[in-house]
């Protein structure tokens, strides 16, 4: 309601997703830091397919990486692919989020190639971009649609290279299965017309 101070502005929604994706980087880094301190003790939270125990490590391996190089090639876009798409609601954005990297642990479990270890925030980055592609032309929402098009012309690129099945230690299949999750998660979670009301403050 106006006038109750419960509401979030357009600059408060802004805020708190900055605030939100730097506070995820910083926690990527750290993890990071923490793991070459141990000798890679957490390497062990990666992915290894079809075995019944790594099914815990589905959502914990969305957090681990595999080196100072790998997660600084993830901090850029997930930062910004996060904050897009946090800029429409945290528990929307949650939620979407929680789906991707569910569909596509599961999916990597089920279909890695055998003895693969597979770990690191890049599928929930190709899923926050099918997201953010698909997800104005799903609400037709013209602003949407644009930074839609400005995110798939910057990182389109790199997106269809991350697809490539040839490449040498980088699981296309998380990638793509996450892709997939987040074009489905813009589906899924639509905003509707006439629910244009902002969040309120937690």
């Amino acid at each position: 309601m106006p006038g109750t101070g419960l509401e979030w502005s357009q600059r408060d929604r802004a805020k708190a997703a900055a605030k939100l994706m730097l506070g995820w980087v910083a926690l990527l880094w750290l993890l990071e830091v923490v793991d070459t301190v141990s000798g890679h003790a957490l390497d062990g939270f990666g992915i290894m397919p079809r075995t019944a125990s790594e099914l815990i490590d589905i959502v914990p391996a969305a957090f681990v990486h595999f080196g100072f190089g790998h997660v600084a090639a993830n901090s850029v876009p997930l930062l910004v692919f996060g904050f897009l798409a946090a800029l429409g609601g945290l528990r929307r954005f949650a939620a979407v989020c929680a789906l991707v990297i569910v569909v596509d642990g599961l999916g990597v479990w089920l279909v890695a190639p055998a003895h693969s270890n597979t770990a690191g925030a890049s599928g929930l980055i190709f899923g926050l971009f099918g997201f953010l592609l698909v997800g104005g032309f799903v609400e037709r929402r013209p602003l949407n649609i644009l930074a839609g098009l400005l995110v798939g012309a910057v990182w389109g690129t790199s997106i269809l290279t991350g697809l490539a099945p040839w490449q040498a230690h980088v699981s296309w299949q998380g990638h793509l299965i996450g892709l997939a999750a987040g074009v489905a998660a813009a589906f899924l979670f639509r905003r509707r017309r006439g629910s244009e009301r902002a969040e309120l403050v937690p």
